[in-house]
Formats: C-alpha cells, sequence, structure tokens
C-alpha cells in the first residue's frame, strides 16, 4: 500500500512539442505541378493526332472505330478539364505535411501524370493498339490507387481526381474496341 504523503511522480513534459512536419511552399508546389505537368502535356502534344502531326492524324482517322468514339473536338475540351483537375489536385497534396500518406499520395499522382504522357507514346507514335490499351486500364488501377490515397490526406484532392478515373475508364473501353477491331494496324504486332 502506498504511503498517503506519496504522490507518483509526473513524467517530464517537454519544453515545446516537436515541430510540425515540413510543408512545400506555394512556390514550391506550383512549379512541381507546371513542371510535371508540363512534361506529360509535351508529351502527349507530340504524339497527339491533330493537324500539327498529319501522318499521325491519318493513321487515326482510317483506324476503324466504334460509333461512341467521341469527335476530335470532345477530347480536346476534355483533357484541359481533367489535366486542371490533376493539377490542383497535386497542389494540393503538395501544400499538404509530409508524411508517409502525403508520399504515397504524391507518388500516385506522379506516376498517372507520366502514364498520360507514356500511354500517347505507345498509342499514338508507337502506334501499339494492344499495349495502349493495358496502359489505360492500368491506369484505371493506378488512378483509381491515387484517389483512395489521396482522400487519405485531402479530400478535395481526391474529389478532383474521380473525373480523371471516369475518363479513364471509357478510354480503356474505346482503345480495347479500337485495338480489337484494328489488328492488322497494330504496330507491335507487325514486328
Amino acid at each position: 500500500m502506498a504511503h498517503p504523503d506519496h504522490h507518483p511522480v509526473a513524467s517530464p513534459v517537454p519544453a515545446h512539442a516537436p515541430p510540425p512536419p515540413p510543408v512545400l511552399s506555394r512556390t514550391a508546389a506550383a512549379l512541381i505541378v507546371v513542371s510535371v505537368l508540363g512534361v506529360s502535356a509535351a508529351i502527349g502534344r507530340r504524339n497527339a493526332p491533330d493537324p500539327s502531326h498529319p501522318r499521325t492524324r491519318r493513321w487515326y482517322k482510317r483506324l476503324d472505330k466504334p460509333s461512341y468514339t467521341p469527335p476530335d473536338a470532345v477530347f480536346g475540351a476534355v483533357w484541359p478539364v481533367l489535366e486542371t483537375g490533376l493539377a490542383v489536385g497535386g497542389y494540393r497534396l503538395l501544400r499538404q505535411p509530409a508524411g508517409p500518406r502525403r508520399t504515397s499520395a504524391v507518388g500516385l499522382w506522379l506516376l498517372n501524370t507520366a502514364m498520360v504522357g507514356g500511354w500517347t507514346e505507345i498509342f499514338f507514335h508507337k502506334r501499339a493498339l494492344r499495349s495502349g490499351a493495358v496502359v489505360a486500364g492500368t491506369m484505371v488501377a493506378t488512378g483509381g490507387a491515387y484517389v483512395a490515397a489521396a482522400a487519405k490526406v485531402d479530400r478535395p484532392a481526391a474529389l478532383l481526381g474521380v473525373p480523371f478515373v471516369g475518363w479513364l475508364g471509357f478510354a480503356t473501353l474505346l482503345a480495347t474496341r479500337i485495338s480489337a477491331r484494328n489488328p492488322d494496324s497494330d504496330a507491335a504486332d507487325a514486328r
């Protein structure tokens, strides 16, 4: 039994709490977002089937595509909206305190932005239709993982990624059907 005058000794309290995890400055976060999306957009633009790339445009126009293929103007309107969502989401994540969850979400953001440019290289530049369909499907999975990881760090960033994943689902369906309808046009199969 403890002595009535005995008081438990409290453990010493640190004089000050540990510093909060570092947060990137607004400028640094914005520069990272602009650089990452700029590179992805430049690669995508280099491979786009638009009038500035007549060979690619002719090849794409000649492909047998399903009736639900949107007109070129829809692609031109959708991608800036999706990329804006990725840009704002990436910026928001980069401005969160450093930690494993943020690192995971930012890593998946980087992966997805890189895959956007990479997909255009595979599908349009290399004309590897089947591989393009596989990469598109992979992007649905990595995009979903990005949204899930972002939701643990910043819910608005995650919500901004949802339209991207939805479009990727449609793009996968489209790329898969184009690949199936054009087996002789797949440059990867010709090798």
